[in-house]
Parts: C-alpha cells; structure tokens; sequence
C-alpha cells in the first residue's frame, strides 16, 4: 500500500510540474527562438574579457530588441532581453546600460539589475527575460 501511495504522490507531483521553456509567462514579450555565438577573440567584444563589464548584441534576429551580456567573473556570465519587460515592443522599449543596470527611455522610470534581471525601480514587476548562457573556452553560447 505504501508503494502504492508513494507512486501516486510522484505521479501527481511529476504531472503538475510545468515546463516555461516555451512560455516566459510574459504577455508583453513575443517568444524568439535564436542561437548565438559569442566568440571572446574578436575585438568587438573585448569589454566581455573583464569582469562588470557587459556588451549588448542588437543583430537582427537575436532577442526581441537584443542581448544584453554581463560578465560577472569571467567564468559566470548572465544574459538578459533587452526590451523592457513590463511594456509591449516598441520603438522606445529597447533599454540603455548604465553600469550594471538597464533603464527604460519610455517615461515609466523601470530600472533593472543585468547581473540578475531584477527591477529596481519603476512599473510593472516582471524581471528581465533571462537567456540561456554558457561559456565554452573561448565561446559564449546564447540561447533560448
């Protein structure tokens, strides 16, 4: 009986469990599926070599509005949507980097941390949209 019930308790724990790989649960956010290869050799991202220091990544295709990249200690980095999560796109949703946080120029004051994607300051609550991201030797490997 005791198997019985412990099977039934990690089936239901098991199918109640849902995966947001598909879904940022972000209704102001489309879902962008990319891969990107950050190759640290290249002089463009030279700043990525040192730790605090971030880079972001607006090709066509990567993100929403882009990638924003913080090197924390040159083993561990974070990944971050550019746009700001609490309004829909926009020609102002991209935000700008000061330092090791991401302001909003759409006059609702959202400030976030890029180190961990938390909002500081502002409107709404959702945090910065985290991406995939890990290093491999000289690469850094983007996605989501």
């Amino acid at each position: 009986m005791k198997k019985i019930l412990a099977f039934a308790l990690i089936t239901i724990l098991c199918s109640s469990c849902d995966s947001d790989d598909d879904n940022s649960n972000n209704p102001n956010l489309p879902s962008v599926r990319f891969n990107l290869e950050v190759n640290l050799n290249l002089p463009q991202f030279n700043s990525l070599e040192f730790p605090g220091n971030s880079e972001v990544i607006t090709t066509d295709g990567v993100g929403v509005k882009g990638v924003i990249i913080y090197n924390i200690d040159n083993s561990l980095f974070s990944a971050f949507e550019l746009s700001d999560p609490n309004i829909p796109p926009s020609s102002c949703s991209a935000l700008k980097i000061n330092g090791i946080n991401a302001e909003s120029d759409c006059g609702n004051d959202n400030v976030y941390e890029i180190i961990n994607g938390q909002q500081l300051e502002g409107e709404g609550g959702f945090p910065l949209l985290r991406y995939q991201i890990r290093k491999q030797g000289n690469l850094l490997l983007v996605s989501n």
